[in-house]
């Protein structure tokens, strides 16, 4: 702003009272321009306008088509249908268990089957059904059907169990539960609590005495079901579509609303911005109860006319024959999955593929060039965004590690930011006028989006509860009186503007007087240890200011050479991120999203009386890590031991 007030006094001194020619008056700005640090904007520029222009691009065309459907009431149903009519005899879905393929039209007759049905069971637009089943075919036509009525589809995650199922069942107030004969025990086990009006209904091989007393067998009724059109429900472009539940790692689920304008968003920002084809073939093996897996890879299907192959669970050892095997160019990842299939044994199959997109999230920067160069992947589609948020990102250009960017020249275009955070308690940091404070490039800071209800693109849906809400909405962010959604994820920019992703809120804690990444910790430990499993995070230790490193390690042996770890750590990562305490055990437990989950494993701390799988400590005075038995623990308490 100082720099731009300058140059124009300058030019109006220059012209106004020198009388200096145009030429002159222009070469002197220019070069003053330089000389004042300009000559970074110029540097920017240069590198980035080709990306931003496209970019830019991109987003008007998404805006421009998603206005018009805000303005003719279109949903995803009637997207489908448009699909349908294009290319009725094309194949749609493939899924790799029982390698059955389904045209668009046999889609699109199955979920008519599902509209009517349920229509003729009482149920109508504005009701909810629980859908809990793992992928297959099924699942797509099951929750399109109920969309075709406008009944909203509550998608439960199949790792549920008792309480977190029973919640979720509860929250969303379902009028019925749809779900698959291998779910059967984990209804059998909240049966007994369910409300004795929920109607039940499963889908797959039939035993009756394997399922709650009540339960319908619905195979059957559909296929006697008319397949007809139904009637247009009364729902508009930004009315709700379905519910998708968070992970439950801090907690209960909550229930993520998605609109049909987010579901058209997410599958056509991803579409577009990584220049996908529609004869591009995706190989989706992630739950379809989750984004990733049922909007930003089935949407392809479902609105570009797009083939998907789905696999009822990832196999690091199946995954490039089922790819060779159904012509797959396109594979989804999201969280550990890449690294898993680095730690499998090169195989001829892996250079038999015709893949030449990975499109996915989570894909640390530490194996990003491994994993391209290995499997021969001309293209990471790497992108950035959460179920509820109004902040995603795309890595368009490829750029190793980022998860996106945002223009430098013309930030204003896509309202995001990063915003100072005290690490430590994660609260927005903000100046003398009570604003938040931008992040300068190589500053970490939480990414948030400012909130336009009226904008479909910026827009917060938010969740089922209200009280969630609130949690993730700032007041006040840029200007008064404006809001804006926090993402609770912490990025760092830099100076071209590629955004990379660093911590979860809470997972960066601070040791030495230093912030520990949690992320880049785990990256590190995870290539020495051979691809392992690993989950950094802090614990408590009387007498010393902030959190001590801990790590996890997944190891079917129980242990490793701690002397060479040690020696590899010092040379791998400064003195204040190197994990204190180690805990070694069989697995880890993680998401259906394979996220680690870190929530018990930061109660259990380091005390063998409460842990029994082995614990070391890193001896300060011998440089290396040894045996944490309870007589160590207890010195450690009593502050003996140097950490």
């Amino acid at each position: 702003m100082l720099l731009g007030a300058s140059l124009l006094g300058v030019l109006l001194f220059s012209w106004l009272v020198l009388k200096l020619p145009w030429t002159q008056v222009g070469c002197s700005l220019f070069f003053l321009y330089l000389g004042s640090g300009g000559w970074r904007f110029i540097r920017i520029f240069i590198k980035t306008v080709r990306r931003d222009v496209f970019g830019g691009t991109v987003l008007l065309r998404v805006k421009a088509k998603v206005r018009r459907y805000l303005r003719e009431r279109r949903t995803i149903p009637m997207l489908f249908a448009a699909t349908v009519q294009r290319h009725p005899d094309k194949t749609a879905l493939i899924f790799e268990g029982t390698d059955t393929h389904w045209t668009f039209r046999q889609l699109d007759d199955y979920s008519n089957s599902v509209a009517n049905f349920l229509q003729a069971q009482g149920l109508a637009s504005g009701n909810v059904v629980a859908l809990f089943m793992e992928n297959r075919n099924e699942f797509v036509g099951l929750w399109l059907g109920m969309a075709k009525l406008g009944v909203e589809a509550a998608l439960i995650n199949t790792n549920l169990r008792r309480d977190a199922l029973l919640h979720c069942l509860t929250s969303s107030q379902a009028r019925a539960l749809v779900f698959g004969s291998e779910m059967a025990p984990a209804v059998l086990e909240i049966h007994a609590n369910l409300d004795p009006s929920l109607n039940l209904f499963c889908s797959g091989p039939w035993e009756p005495s394997a399922v709650p007393i009540g339960t319908n067998h619905l195979d059957p009724l559909l296929e006697d079901a008319p397949k007809h059109q139904p009637s247009h429900p009364n729902k508009g472009f930004v009315d709700k579509l379905f519910y998708i539940y968070t992970s439950g790692t801090t907690g209960l689920p909550k229930a993520a609303i998605v609109v049909h304008s987010r579901y058209y968003r997410m599958a056509a920002l991803v579409y577009y911005g990584f220049r996908m084809r529609p004869d591009d073939i995706i190989y989706d093996c992630l739950p379809l109860y989750h984004s990733a897996g049922n909007i930003v890879g089935m949407g392809q299907c479902l609105i570009h006319g797009m083939t998907v192959v789905i696999r009822k669970k990832f196999s690091a050892s199946r995954f490039w024959d089922d790819c060779i095997k159904y012509n797959c160019t396109i594979v989804q990842y999201i969280g550990e999955l890449c690294r898993y299939l680095l730690n499998q044994p090169p195989r001829e199959a892996e250079n038999r593929h015709r893949v030449r997109m990975a499109l996915g999230n989570g894909l640390r920067q530490s194996i990003w060039t491994d994993f391209r160069s290995r499997f021969h992947i001309p293209q990471v589609a790497e992108f950035y965004g959460a179920t509820e948020c109004n902040c995603s990102l795309g890595n368009f250009d490829g750029q190793v590690g980022a998860c996106g960017f945002n223009s430098r020249i013309l930030s204003f275009v896509y309202p995001i930011r990063l915003v100072r955070v005290n690490e430590d308690t994660m609260e927005l940091i903000r100046g003398p006028d009570g604003l938040c404070i931008p992040c300068k490039p190589g500053e970490p800071g939480q990414l948030v989006g400012i909130i336009i209800q009226r904008d479909p693109l910026r827009r917060f849906d938010g969740y089922l509860n209200q009280g969630a809400n609130n949690k993730k909405i700032a007041q006040d962010v840029f200007k008064k009186g404006d809001q804006a959604y926090l993402s609770g994820d912490v990025l760092v920019m830099d100076e071209l503007g590629y955004l990379y992703f660093r911590d979860r809120t809470g997972d960066t804690f601070r040791w030495k007087g230093e912030n520990v990444s949690t992320t880049e910790v785990e990256g590190t430990l995870s290539r020495l240890l051979d691809m392992a499993d690993v989950a950094v995070y802090g614990v408590e230790v009387p007498g010393t200011e902030g959190r001590a490193g801990m790590a996890a390690v997944a190891s079917s042996s129980g242990t490793c050479d701690l002397e060479h770890l040690a020696q590899l750590l010092q040379k791998e990562l400064p003195l204040y991120a190197r994990p204190i305490f180690l805990r070694f055990l069989p697995e880890l437990h993680k998401t259906g999203t394979f996220k680690l989950q870190k929530t018990e494993l930061r109660k259990e701390g380091f005390d063998p009386t409460v842990v029994k799988d082995q614990l070391f400590y890193l001896d300060a005075r011998k440089g290396c890590y040894v045996p944490l038995d309870q007589e160590a623990y207890t010195r450690i308490q009593a502050g003996q031991e140097k950490l």
